[in-house]
């Protein structure tokens, strides 16, 4: 259970992240949740948390700007008092093949999926030492550990993104503060709603359970790690893919 306890959960308006929140909030957090494009679609997560008998707040921010995320963190740790959990999942994708991808479209990736976790990490962490006691889990992919052909940027992004896990979880121990990473494999959401149905059915022949997975599965790893339960491990990569890159 999570009751009494701040969570701020990045990209939380869809999809996985909006999955993480929900299972936050009915877990007792009161849960923050960053968005920075569909204000309609987090307002509507807000809603679902509140008539479930949890609470949530909205904060719009994007976490690539190192300083409205620095304003952001101010203002939250002000409100709340406090920042327990830290789930650093806003991401996005600019797909293409290795040579004919722009520098654009790698820098944007970079800079929303890795940089802005650092970002976050870097704020947050000085209330947590404060307290000496938190939980920060970053979302990253399987992508980022075997690689996957059209996404140079966002595999780069996500193995960056293990490497911050494991630094920022030798840097943090000694205050209490864990730091895990959680890689998710072909999950059901918006991301992978658009894939024909012979890539689906190429890509489930590649997983052993045989099925996509769900974002509440990816959920359900997210609470574990932030529970009082997860309170000796930090530094790992815990794979929710199914069994696919094992």
């Amino acid at each position: 259970m999570l009751k009494g306890k701040a969570a701020l959960v990045t990209g939380a308006s869809r999809g996985i992240g909006s999955e993480i929140a929900k299972r936050f909030a009915a877990e007792g957090a009161a849960v923050i949740i960053n968005f920075n494009g569909s204000k309609d679609r987090a307002e509507k997560v807000k809603r679902e948390i509140e008539a479930a008998g949890g609470a949530a707040a909205l904060y719009q921010w994007d976490v690539s700007d190192y300083g409205a995320c620095e304003t952001a963190m101010q203002a939250i740790i002000k409100e709340y008092g406090c920042l327990d959990i830290l789930v650093n999942n806003a991401g996005i994708t600019r797909d293409g093949l290795l040579m004919k991808m722009s520098e654009e479209d790698f820098d944007s990736v970079i800079s929303t999926n890795l940089k802005g976790a650092f970002h976050t990490i870097r704020f947050a962490s000085r209330q947590m030492l404060r307290q000496k006691s938190g939980r920060i889990i970053n979302i990253s992919s399987v992508s980022g550990i075997a690689g996957n052909a059209g996404q140079a940027n966002y595999a780069a992004a996500k193995a960056g993104l293990i490497g911050l896990t494991k630094t920022a979880a030798k840097e943090l121990a000694s205050r209490g503060i864990t730091v895990n990473a959680i890689a998710p494999g072909f999950i059901d959401t918006e991301m992978t709603a658009g894939l024909s149905d012979k890539i689906r059915e190429m890509a489930a022949a590649q997983i052993p359970l045989g099925a996509f997975g769900k974002p509440e599965d990816v959920a359900a790893a997210a609470a574990f790690l932030a529970s009082e339960e997860a309170g000796y491990i930090t530094g790992q990569v815990l794979h929710v893919d199914g069994g696919m890159v094992m």
